[in-house]
């Protein structure tokens, strides 16, 4: 029956992908068929085999050593501020991003990551047939974030046509940047935080294939990476850090804002209708939840959650999936995967801002196809989460 339910659930995302396709005709669909092989066959690795269990656990061990050198920083600054029988969310969980910004900063600087994210990228390139740009592109927004990696190809940016931008912005909604995945692994379990870094990758290409088809000439097929401007180390150093620190006050604003709001128009809800907002929400999603592989009796409530995120953010969702601990590990495993990504109203503004800044035309542009941007991320989400439902 999973397996059927995971069928089902494939087929209504490439169907509603299909749907609002830019144009059926140029849909190429081996390379479709060989990306969703490939992730059919990493999440049996990372969630059913030993080897993965391996990975996934090196993985976490690193953040959880690097979460533990950054509570050293965050203690001596705000070492005895403590909220009685409360998580103190944003000095355990976000000031973290701090440290990390830093480490990414230190390995851009020292050349390691333009050289891996660049290399993974030519690779990527001859397995989705798609352009070298869009490969490394779709790796570097799962390292630098979906405002940074713009940065890195500004000088192309404004010579790109609508459907290639369309599918470097799609990459970075899809995937999360490298400096907050400490901040989920707190927040729900590290192996569903690697599983859906991994997918989404993969299933980028596979609904931008569906959704924005199109193919690159030899001529147009050019990856020119902007070297960052010279700076010495500690200048480097500095600007991270405080990057890191922006994010994590954005991230704590929204938050405050987010779940102030959502309180308030649950309330509202409630006393008018006898419904929450969140529950309502619920309901609509229900169907998305089940044929990822939710069983049906958990439907609603986990359809609330990927409502949450959708309307406010990934971690607002994450803090609410916390609450809900009756719901089946299955349930709770397939609904986190759906979290991990941008695919959020807010993301909108934040990728358009991010082109504005460096081509105003082009961030114009982004702003036009943003409903779908958002679209296709959701998708992708959806796509993940059901191909993991598989082995859960």
């Amino acid at each position: 029956m999973r397996f059927l339910i995971a069928i089902l659930g494939v087929l209504v995302v490439f169907g509603l992908t299909y749907a609002v396709s830019n144009d059926r005709k140029k849909i190429r669909f081996r390379p479709l068929f060989v990306l969703i092989v490939i992730q059919v066959l990493l999440a049996f690795i990372l969630l059913n085999t030993s080897v993965g269990e391996f990975l996934i656990g090196g993985f976490a061990s690193i953040f959880e050593k690097l979460l533990t050198y950054a509570a050293e920083g965050v203690n001596f600054v705000f070492g005895g501020l403590v909220n009685q029988n409360q998580m103190t969310f944003f000095i355990s969980v976000l000031l973290p991003i701090v440290f990390i910004s830093a480490l990414i900063g230190i390995l851009q600087y020292t050349k390691i990551l333009p050289f891996i994210i660049k290399y993974i990228g030519l690779i990527l390139s001859k397995i989705n047939g798609m352009g070298k740009l869009e490969s490394y592109n779709a790796v570097a927004s799962a390292i630098l974030g979906q405002s940074e990696v713009f940065i890195s190809v500004k000088k192309q940016i404004g010579m790109l046509p609508k459907h290639r931008l369309y599918t470097l912005c799609a990459s970075a909604m899809s995937t999360v940047s490298m400096s907050i995945v400490g901040a989920y692994m707190t927040m729900i379990n590290p192996k569903y935080v690697v599983t859906a870094l991994v997918l989404n990758l993969f299933g980028g290409f596979i609904i931008a294939s569906i959704l924005n088809p199109y193919t690159v000439s030899k001529e147009e097929d050019i990856l020119e990476v902007q070297e960052e401007e010279k700076q010495s180390f500690f200048e480097m150093l500095g600007e991270y850090i405080m990057d890191g620190f922006k994010v994590a006050v954005v991230v704590a604003a929204m938050l405050i804002g987010f779940v102030a709001l959502i309180a308030l128009i649950n309330g509202i809800f409630t006393g008018i209708f006898g419904i929450s907002f969140q529950v309502l929400l619920g309901y609509i999603f229900a169907p998305f939840a089940f044929v990822m592989g939710v069983p049906w009796k958990e439907a609603v409530e986990a359809g609330g959650i990927m409502a949450t995120k959708m309307v406010s953010n990934e971690f607002v969702a994450m803090l609410e999936l916390g609450k809900h601990t009756a719901m089946s590990a299955r349930t709770i495993g397939i609904v986190s995967v759906f979290l991990v990504s941008f695919a959020n109203f807010s993301s909108i503004g934040i990728i358009a801002g991010a082109v504005k800044g460096l081509h105003e035309k082009q961030g114009n542009v982004v702003a036009r196809f943003g409903l779908k941007l958002l679209y296709g991320a959701t998708m992708v989400s959806v796509l993940s989460a059901t191909v993991a439902g598989l082995f859960l």
